[in-house]
């Protein structure tokens, strides 16, 4: 049986051109352990972006239907030097129906089932996904389970992390997202404290309204002093940060320092020695990131991956994981979106500049049929 559909390229060029496209593709038949998606819905997620958009100029870019074309400016071109020719795919997740399998049980197991998946090219007509990265939904639509894995996983992933690593609180920035949302709603289910970093009051307001304690506003004149008194009530000195450039990660590892060091009882030139850690697991700002040493000697800054922490974990915390966002896909893991578009909508010049701000709460689902 031959499958064709829609699907989405991204290639950017030696001299900067940065193409995206919707073509016409004869998919596979799946083999093994893999099954073939009928993809009915993918959120577009800020990690997409970095292969989808970048920092790449639309608003000069030369648009037609089902293609566009930006220009990729320095030095974000010659960084990105390993992907040059190459014609990416695009699409962490989604959901769809299974029809086609390959010949092991697992795979025939999910035939005619709606599942989420991983296949890295959701944004498509079809994909070739592993069984094992398949998440059945049960009486769920696609759009309810297209979100089920990066967001939840991730926010689980931040809690198991913590637990690691010894630690009972948590700082996160950008926390009014549909990630920290999710993760303010484990961490109340789960006695973990976190300390929540967002930039607006109504972005307070929301965290309020899902029960959140401790929520500190970085545009008002008495950050500092907030995020202080919230690291010193909590004992949160391991914090997440998906904004990545500027000086996020800087500030919250300042006051973790100012934190411990007003609980010593004797001074040290090397300052305190309460290990302090930030991961970034994100590049909402794609400019430097600045840091000012001033942490004393005992902090550290480090990537945060999930497929990386997934493999670290093993198998059995991976299907608990699963199954508990399978069991609470319309709670604590329930998406929203602001706007749904078809392969063709998301190329348009409006759309693009629309979802590539990465607003808060405004995130935009693909749903290749419509």
């Amino acid at each position: 049986m031959t499958t064709t559909g829609q699907k989405l390229y991204t290639t950017l060029t030696a001299d900067g051109a940065l193409t995206l496209e919707v073509v016409e593709e004869t998919f596979p038949e799946p083999t093994g352990n893999q099954v073939l998606v009928k993809m009915e819905a993918a959120p577009i997620n800020p990690s997409d972006l970095a292969i989808l958009t970048s920092a790449a100029d639309f608003e000069t870019a030369e648009y037609s239907p089902g293609k566009v074309v930006a220009q990729m400016p320095e030095p974000f071109l010659t960084g990105q030097k390993g992907r040059h020719g190459e014609r990416l795919e695009a699409g962490n997740e989604g959901a769809g129906t299974v029809v086609a399998t390959g010949d092991s049980d697992m795979a025939k197991a999910l035939m005619g089932q709606r599942v989420a998946c991983v296949p890295g090219h959701a944004f498509s007509q079809y994909a070739i996904a592993d069984a094992m990265m398949c998440l059945p939904l049960g009486d769920h639509d696609s759009e309810t389970g297209a979100s089920s894995f990066v967001n939840p996983m991730t926010a689980l992933g931040f809690v198991e992390t913590a637990r690691m690593e010894g630690h009972d609180a948590i700082v996160h920035l950008a926390a009014a997202s549909n990630l920290g949302q999710m993760l303010n709603k484990i961490c109340l289910e789960d006695g973990m404290k976190i300390v929540n970093i967002v930039r607006r009051q109504d972005h307070v307001d929301l965290l309020r309204e899902i029960g959140a304690m401790h929520i500190v506003n970085s545009s008002e004149k008495g950050y500092g002093e907030s995020l202080r008194a919230a690291i010193a009530d909590t004992g949160a000195f391991l914090g997440f940060d998906p904004i990545g450039g500027g000086q996020n990660t800087d500030k919250v590892l300042k006051a973790m320092e100012q934190v411990a060091a007003s609980q010593m009882e004797e001074y040290s030139r090397y300052g305190s020695n309460q290990d302090k850690k930030m991961y970034m697991y994100g590049r909402l700002d794609l400019s430097p990131t600045v840091l000012t040493p001033s942490y004393g000697l005992q902090w550290c800054v480090q990537g945060w991956l999930l497929t990386p922490f997934l493999q670290r974990v093993g198998m059995e915390t991976v299907v608990k994981m699963r199954t508990r966002v399978q069991q609470n896909l319309t709670t604590t893991f329930a998406s929203s979106y602001k706007a749904k578009v078809n392969l063709h909508d998301m190329l348009t010049k409006d759309a693009i500049s629309d979802y590539r701000q990465m607003k808060t709460g405004e995130k935009y689902l693909v749903t290749p049929w419509s």
